[in-house]
């Protein structure tokens, strides 16, 4: 990969997804943390995607207090894993500090892993759960937008927010969201010239005080990177070329970029300021 100092953001960044618990990163997570920090990403929410990435995150967090962080949930690949004893388990976890929001919940009708009532009814339940707890929701959506807004439309009045991570949908999609309140999480998505050329055009359409950024890795790795790393794994080092490439497409400054979707993570998530 580059090396991080070529990498290392105009001001501090904020990786409010990253899936740090998937098991790549076994070998090197240590260092895929410092290489992160030397580049100018000083805070890492670590995604839960089901019990135990959520129990992992959560580790994780506490073995670098205020530096990372974690959501806890069930991604809807695993909705039929969302049984009364996971949910009755899940609601301490949500609750702990560690824990800025509850998901990564949702719709996912692109590969339908589980069937879609399963999906709906596990969404339902979490973002019970996130009222409950007063935590704001870290969202997934592929190609299940009808039911997906309906769902969270209903219950947006008792939520404490929300994002919209990792979005790649179209303008309606993103009209909609921003209309309900959410705010929007840009990956390297942006930077594949195949799929992501119309979020060059969104991206400058969203509120500067409702757009996040995140990796999503090891998933998503940049496309333009150059020179191209050997692995295809990503991590969030590669976050300030992300913020780099969305600053371009909505014409403002890396640095003036970094300083609104940080200080906008901080408000969403409540996370602390930290020393740099």
């Amino acid at each position: 990969m580059p090396p991080p100092s070529q990498l290392r953001s105009a001001a501090p960044l904020i990786d409010i997804g990253i899936n740090l618990a998937h098991d790549s990163y076994d070998a090197d997570r240590e260092a895929v943390i410092a290489r992160a920090h030397e580049a100018g990403v000083v805070q890492m929410m670590i995604t839960g995607s089901c019990g135990a990435s959520t129990r992992r995150a959560i580790e994780l967090s506490r073995s670098h207090a205020g530096r990372l962080f974690a959501t806890a949930g069930v991604h809807p690949h695993h909705a039929t894993q969302l049984t009364p004893e996971l949910l009755a388990e899940l609601a301490p976890l949500a609750s702990a500090p560690e824990v800025l929001a509850v998901g990564e919940c949702g719709l996912d009708y692109y590969r339908n892993y589980c069937p879609p009532e399963a999906q709906r009814q596990a969404f339902h339940r979490q973002l019970e759960l996130a009222a409950r707890v007063g935590k704001p929701v870290f969202l997934h959506q592929r190609d299940a937008h009808g039911d997906f807004f309906a769902i969270l439309r209903e219950h947006w009045p008792q939520l404490a927010g929300g994002v919209a991570h990792c979005f790649t949908g179209g303008d309606a999609q993103l009209e909609s969201y921003l209309d309900l309140g959410l705010a929007i999480g840009l990956t390297g998505w942006i930077c594949d010239e195949r799929r992501g050329k119309h979020l060059l055009e969104l991206a400058r359409r969203i509120p500067a005080d409702r757009l996040l950024l995140e990796t999503d890795g090891p998933y998503l790795l940049p496309r333009d990177l150059d020179p191209k790393p050997a692995s295809r794994r990503n991590e969030p080092a590669y976050l300030p070329h992300i913020a780099a490439a969305i600053a371009r497409a909505r014409g403002e400054p890396p640095q003036a970029l970094a300083q609104a979707s940080t200080a906008a993570a901080r408000r969403l998530f409540r996370l602390p300021e930290i020393d740099t």
